[in-house]
């Protein structure tokens, strides 16, 4: 039948029961709700693959440190952008508008508090994240370069809050840049210029705070956003490690991530916000008197996060405290996953019961053995002095290094001794060194006073 053998409804009376159909049966709201909610399982699941481990979602495996930080970096974006509102880029307005934050601004203390502990809880969840892929083993094949660039994103963590330091232009902000650019002129051939690049000028000034201010509000958080994402699609494509008992097989057993992965990132999520909103809401964001480059505190001390470093500089040749023992460190870190080919044990916590005893006392080790040194050096120790015709970067460099990588080598030889596995064996001294240099970092902190003498915290 064809359309002109079809009956002929009249135009008017063909609108009106279109009309009337519309009215008695609009779209329901049910349909806009199930079109959001199609709209978020589709966002959910860009982020996360359809089904999940269930193994995997037990919190004492990840402890949701990964989803920790990107609840964290949410925060710090929303805040950051409401402080750009009130916040002026310059030395005679910087501070004030600190001030203006804490007595003028409706939320404004709140909000800058919320900013200030989240961006110094991101450094230390980080920290943990790299930590516990570590002692579970979620960095061997096929993920090797997703461990680089966890690395990459600690650094641009550390980057973000060092950079931050600086815009509240106090006295601590001011002095802790000041310290802790300078370490960057330890660097040959390069040090000075990189230096006087980023301070803009030959110190901490205007040109500083425009340039850290910039590298804070728009590249690093790019760069993090760009490099996050990156992480995240490799993590799906790589898979994480399944949790597993000692000398069993991980269970194959999945679960899909609606609603059983994302119910426990929500309340998760809920949680870490309530506890900010509350510690911010109690505790201030620290803020001293105006910074005055004529008068330096004392001692004028880094930011917290590199309180090691400065530590080390007060027992090594600035060349080695500064550049060569942490170039060291982090060529190590880029370089770790590579040299593990013996990980048989991925998703175990520290490998095995052996190297769980090994990891408690390399532990105990590196915090004694670490105050022993600081006290040794202090009190009696004196290269330079009881060798006076020999160059300082040779007493008090390489020579203390030396001495340190024989003791390192001469544990790592004692646990293969044991019967570890060399898996084992590196665990045991990475945890050692690890311990020592936050020892060193806590010393730093609470332990050094006038003239960076030790003293007790109190």
């Amino acid at each position: 039948m064809t359309d002109e053998t079809l009956p002929q409804e009249p135009q008017a009376t063909l609108l009106t029961r279109v009309k009337d159909s519309v009215i008695r049966d609009p779209l329901p709201p049910a349909d806009d709700r199930g079109r959001m909610r199609v709209v978020m399982n589709s966002l959910i699941l860009h982020l996360h693959p359809a089904k999940v481990s269930k193994p995997a979602l037990k919190f004492t495996y990840t402890f949701g440190l990964g989803g920790l930080l990107l609840l964290l970096f949410t925060i710090l974006s929303i805040t950051g952008v409401l402080l750009i509102f009130a916040y002026t880029p310059s030395p005679d307005a910087a501070y004030a508008s600190m001030v203006a934050l804490q007595t003028e601004v409706y939320f404004g203390n709140l909000i800058r508090n919320l900013h200030h502990w989240s961006g110094n809880l991101m450094v230390v969840v980080g920290v943990l994240h790299l930590l516990r892929v570590f002692f579970t083993g979620g960095y061997a094949p096929p993920r090797e370069f997703n461990w680089v660039m966890g690395v990459m994103l600690l650094l641009l963590i550390v980057g973000a809050n060092f950079t931050g330091y600086l815009l509240p232009w106090d006295q601590l902000a001011y002095w802790a840049v000041t310290v802790g650019t300078s370490l960057l002129d330890y660097l040959p051939w390069i040090g000075e210029p990189l230096t006087r690049l980023l301070l803009g000028g030959p110190e901490v000034g205007a040109a500083t705070l425009t340039n850290f201010y910039g590298l804070h509000i728009a590249l690093i958080p790019l760069a993090i956003a760009a490099l996050v994402s990156f992480h995240i699609w490799r993590v799906r494509k790589d898979t994480i490690t399944v949790p597993k008992a000692i000398g069993e097989k991980p269970s194959n057993e999945k679960v899909t991530t609606i609603p059983h992965l994302v119910s426990l990132e929500l309340v998760f999520a809920l949680v870490w916000i309530a506890l900010l909103l509350a510690w911010s809401a109690f505790v201030n964001a620290p803020l001293e008197e105006a910074a005055n480059p004529a008068h330096s505190p004392n001692p004028a001390k880094a930011a917290w996060y590199f309180m090691g470093f400065q530590e080390l500089l007060l027992h090594f040749h600035p060349l080695f405290g500064a550049i060569i023992v942490p170039g060291l460190a982090l060529g190590g870190m880029f370089l770790l996953p590579y040299l593990n080919r013996d990980m048989e044990s991925e998703g175990v916590w520290f490998r095995s019961a052996q190297g769980r005893w090994q990891t408690g006392i390399s532990l105990l080790l590196g915090v004694v053995g670490t105050v022993g040194l600081v006290l040794l050096d202090e009190f009696w120790l004196d290269l330079p002095g009881w060798l006076p015709f020999l160059p300082s970067y040779l007493t008090n460099g390489w020579v203390p290094l030396a001495a340190l990588l024989l003791l390192v080598m001469g544990y790592y030889e004692t646990m293969k001794a044991l019967k570890s596995t060399t898996c084992e064996a590196r665990q045991a001294v990475f945890t050692l060194l690890l311990a020592g240099f936050v020892t060193l970092t806590v010393i730093g902190i609470f332990f050094r006073g006038e003239g960076m003498a030790l003293v007790w915290p109190w």
